[in-house]
């Protein structure tokens, strides 16, 4: 593998041949909710209307009503046109309690990755990030509607992106010391059906990619995709959408771990 030719790629151009370039499992290690999310999932604490009516209703609340509406889009898929599930997953978060006063969800941050020596982009659908511009959560769409997509690579590489831009503002504008490793938590998004992701970027994966080496250790991925009978109908059944939301109300410890104040 050491003998591998690597190229600088932007992030979207990241396939399955960028993980083995660089030693990232290319099977995701695909774990269970308790063993992912460290224990059973919490109850729901959102609007209750978003889990007590499949559709719009008279007096729906409106944090429910928005959801609902921006659900119904997601699911109109066009040819050829991205779909509104990124306004949906924005939508989503803010409910969901991901956005704090002093953090704010974006759509579309380009963030520079350097790679093999050279400066590509990589742009993320929706990421969360502090007052310090640090990034603190990326989702990335799968677009295979579109054209030819791998929406795992390209989550890795925003994850990578992430760690170097981070590392970037600890140094020069907070002042503090460089991180050895980040687990960066992901979500890549099929419809509206959400599978979770737990990326751990060190400074040797790091150094690697920036140098177009093999690292010597492996990089594990971790992955949850919440068990639902069938997710190509992604959060519109009310079961469905019940397991998922306690997904992403366990996925806010990684975000905002313990330690961190918001």
């Amino acid at each position: 593998m050491a003998d591998i030719v690597r190229l600088a790629k932007s992030g979207s151009n990241w396939t399955s041949n960028e993980l083995v370039s660089y030693n990232i499992n290319i099977i995701i290690q695909e774990q269970d909710e308790t063993q992912f999310f460290d224990g059973p999932l919490p109850e729901y604490v959102g609007p209750l209307g978003f889990i007590e009516h499949e559709d719009r209703v008279q007096g729906l609340d409106a944090a429910s009503l928005a959801l609902i509406k921006r659900l119904d889009l997601a699911t109109e898929i066009l040819e050829g046109e991205e779909s509104a599930v990124v306004d949906f997953a924005v939508e989503l978060l803010r409910v969901m309690g991901y956005e704090r006063h002093d953090t704010v969800v974006r759509t579309r941050k380009t963030i520079r990755l350097l790679m093999c020596g050279q400066l590509v982009l990589t742009k993320t659908d929706v990421c969360l990030m502090d007052s310090s511009s640090q990034i603190l959560l990326i989702l990335q769409e799968d677009k295979s509607q579109i054209n030819p997509s791998d929406p795992e690579a390209q989550l890795i590489a925003e994850a990578i992106a992430a760690f170097q831009e981070n590392n970037a503002k600890r140094v020069n504008d907070l002042f503090l010391e460089l991180l050895e490793t980040q687990v960066i938590p992901g979500i890549t998004m099929l419809g509206t059906f959400p599978t979770f992701y737990k990326v751990k970027v060190t400074a040797d994966l790091d150094h690697s990619v920036r140098f177009g080496q093999y690292p010597e250790t492996q990089t594990v991925v971790y992955r949850h995709t919440p068990r639902v009978p069938e997710r190509s109908d992604g959060m519109r059944p009310l079961d469905n959408r019940k397991l998922v939301l306690r997904c992403y109300e366990a996925f806010k410890k990684f975000v905002y771990p313990a330690s961190m104040n918001y």
